[in-house]
């Protein structure tokens, strides 16, 4: 074999991570879209120091939540389930009833949070998002920046 120099996999520690804020506004963009893009950048997958097995990801506050677009017929299709525990719990509402209620930042919130893995480490990802249905949030002293989409 010849005489070569392998580089080594640099794998990140916790301590090692720099961690940025980015602002989405939700406003007619499309869920599956726009959730796939938040779910990237909370994972740490857009970074070149991505480590499979440590949160790497930025924040991601998401605003105008209750203005999300659904292609097709899903708005009146998608059908969100919860139980209670009980015999019989099980609820459901459609999508529509959902952004249309006080709790419409859940819709984000659901799409972003099936496309994260599903262990400890997503969980810990997923509280790295800040879902908001109007376009006030708190968090101007992290002075986050625009998400770019594409």
């Amino acid at each position: 074999m010849a005489n070569r120099a392998f580089a080594a996999t640099k794998s990140v520690r916790a301590d090692e991570i720099e961690r940025r804020w980015y602002v989405v506004d939700a406003e007619d963009l499309i869920l599956g879209r726009l959730a796939t893009r938040i779910a990237t950048v909370l994972r740490g997958k857009h970074k070149p120091s991505f480590t499979p097995h440590v949160d790497t990801g930025d924040h991601v506050i998401v605003v105008n939540a209750d203005k999300v677009a659904l292609s097709g017929r899903k708005r009146e299709q998608k059908t969100y389930y919860r139980h209670s525990g009980h015999m019989g719990g099980i609820r459901s509402v459609t999508a529509d009833q959902l952004l249309s209620s006080a709790h419409s930042d859940r819709v984000v919130r659901a799409a972003v949070r099936g496309m994260l893995p599903r262990n400890t480490l997503g969980r810990q990802m997923l509280s790295k998002l800040r879902v908001y249905a109007g376009p006030d949030h708190p968090h101007a002293s992290q002075k986050p920046e625009e998400l770019p989409l594409v």
